[in-house]
């Protein structure tokens, strides 16, 4: 599997992306600067986390419109697997290749710490390897990560079962209380209608490893393997 990571001026989440797909893929992925026009061949693009452009305006706005975005959504349009975790979920909302919005933390505060997730769809090809309504624990690490649709919005993603993965506790319940953000119905990634972009505010490139929180987060990277090699 080729992959390509998208650098963009504030990413610092590059590296952690490199390592994690050099580690399952066994092969380093192209590191692309944001102000190149072309991309390499690749079956996968990854937007990765940080503070592009240093959140100005709105977190990802900015780097939503680099040179590079257009051949990115261009290829995405064309079907090639575009993977966004975090501040590259921000850009993804920013383009409209994905729906709604991403809001400031219901507690107004940048958040860091380990959070459960329940894999909703896994029937894609990121997350195929994960069992249905499987719980991981993965770190998070933003201020702006309050996903927003409204109820129509919503209802229509749920009916093309587009909600990747949901903040919940250890044990898979979906509460209040595991809602690390305030996002709506606990939605921490969602897919495009046809599964073939997916955006997240969880790090799942930051538990890939046996001593990091017992790599739970692998299965992504090895779904992707599997859908992509």
């Amino acid at each position: 599997m080729k992959s390509a990571i998208i650098l963009f001026p504030g990413s610092n989440r590059e590296k952690d992306m490199e390592m994690a797909l050099t580690h399952v893929t066994g092969h380093a992925p192209h590191i692309v600067w944001h102000k190149d026009s072309a991309l390499p061949d690749c079956d996968l693009m990854v937007l990765p986390g940080g503070f592009s452009y240093g959140d100005y305006l709105r977190c990802g706005a900015m780097a939503a419109h680099s040179p590079i975005m257009q051949e990115v959504i261009a290829r995405a349009h064309k079907g090639v697997r575009l993977l966004a975790v975090c501040n590259g979920f921000q850009m993804l909302v920013e383009t409209g290749l994905v729906p709604g919005a991403l809001l400031h933390n219901r507690s107004m505060k940048f958040m860091c710490k380990q959070v459960h997730l329940r894999v909703e769809n896994n029937t894609t090809d990121f997350t195929n390897a994960f069992a249905k309504h499987q719980v991981i624990q993965v770190p998070i690490a933003h201020g702006e990560g309050n996903y927003f649709i409204d109820a129509d919005g919503l209802k229509a993603m749920e009916d093309k079962d587009q909600i990747a993965f949901r903040y919940c506790d250890a044990s898979g319940a979906i509460t209040d209380a595991a809602n690390a953000n305030g996002s709506v119905s606990n939605i921490a990634g969602v897919f495009n209608d046809s599964k073939t972009i997916m955006g997240m505010m969880p790090h799942p490139e930051n538990a890939v490893t046996p001593h990091a929180n017992g790599h739970q987060g692998i299965g992504l990277f090895k779904s992707l393997v599997e859908a992509l090699a």
